[in-house]
């Protein structure tokens, strides 16, 4: 082989190798973190870089995005001194490459043990129920923990959530029970409280019932007393204005006739009807006495109006003097 050529591959061969060893491609949303004979010489971002051959090295890779790692299962104790099996997830993401790579050698393993330790403290300053319940507060109190610890590590903690808690066998029987009894017992309370007002529907719709019915009872004897008065109100005035009548026809020529027989006529009816009503035949002592009775009667209505004139005489009579 010629010697020119051998040289010529030797030379390309070799600046193939410092073009892999100094030029990098630093993908988006990471930083590469850059040691100059190891020491810390720059942070790389992403596109194209080329270092130094031999005297540059990339130390440390860090990703940028969010990432989530589990938090593992772990025994705590509750202020009611009950064992439960918990664990977690945490969110958090690189801010500070830099400060990655040398605050701290594994921030996983640092985030995850701080992690664990803030939950038990803070499971074990509440009792069993209130884990259930108090889940947002107990996340938040370890986010905020394991953040401030995580500051000069240049990384943010940014959730942290309870995936699960185990109690006990025993306990898990002993809750179940116990909001068996409780659902029992709202069952009980809302099937009395219906019964409740069931009744007091039925008690305000008698009491309704008897308030309409006293006062259509009211009304209804109002109109009966109106009508009453206003009925003798007209028979009243209907009498007068007979007597009126009857007083104007006796002053007419032939108005005593008239009266005569009217009475005449009306007693000898109301004596037919007497002697229908009675088993014994009724006869009068004297067969004048219809005679006898008008002109009883008709010597009665003179006297009545020679004291009309009379009264009539002597109030004119005081008038004129």
């Amino acid at each position: 082989m010629d010697t020119s050529l051998v040289f010529f591959i030797f030379v390309a061969i070799a600046a193939a190798t410092i073009l892999f060893m100094t030029a990098k491609v630093v993908p988006q949303r990471e930083e590469w973190i850059v040691q100059r004979l190891g020491k810390y010489s720059r942070t790389l971002d992403a596109g194209l870089k080329i270092l130094v051959p031999v005297i540059d090295q990339v130390a440390y890779k860090h990703t940028l995005k969010e990432q989530t790692f589990d938090v593992a299962s772990q025994s705590c104790i509750t202020k009611d001194n009950i064992s439960v099996e918990i664990d977690g997830v945490i969110y958090m993401q690189v801010n500070d490459a830099r400060a990655a790579s040398y605050g701290i050698e594994n921030y996983f393993i640092a985030i995850s043990q701080l992690a664990q330790t803030t939950l038990r403290s803070e499971i074990g300053k509440i009792d069993l129920d209130r884990t259930f319940e108090e889940r947002d507060t107990i996340n938040a109190r370890v986010v905020d923990a394991v953040d401030r610890a995580a500051e000069p590590w240049g990384v943010k903690i940014l959730r942290y959530e309870i995936k699960d808690i185990t109690p006990p066998a025993s306990v898990r029987d002993a809750l179940e029970k116990q909001m068996r009894a409780e659902r029992e017992r709202r069952a009980v309370v809302a099937e009395s409280e219906g019964e409740r007002q069931a009744r007091i529907n039925v008690s305000e719709g008698d009491k309704q019932e008897t308030i309409n019915l006293s006062e259509a009872e009211k009304l209804k004897q109002i109109n009966e007393a109106e009508g009453r008065a206003q009925e003798i109100k007209l028979v009243a005035e209907a009498t007068a204005s007979g007597i009126k009548d009857v007083a104007a026809a006796l002053t007419q020529a032939g108005g005593r006739e008239a009266v005569n027989l009217r009475i005449a006529e009306q007693w000898v009816s109301q004596f037919g009807h007497l002697a229908k009503t009675n088993n014994t035949m009724i006869v009068p002592a004297q067969l004048g006495d219809v005679a006898t009775l008008v002109s009883t009667v008709m010597k009665s209505m003179e006297t009545m109006d020679a004291s009309g004139a009379g009264q009539s005489d002597s109030a004119g009579k005081g008038s004129t003097n």
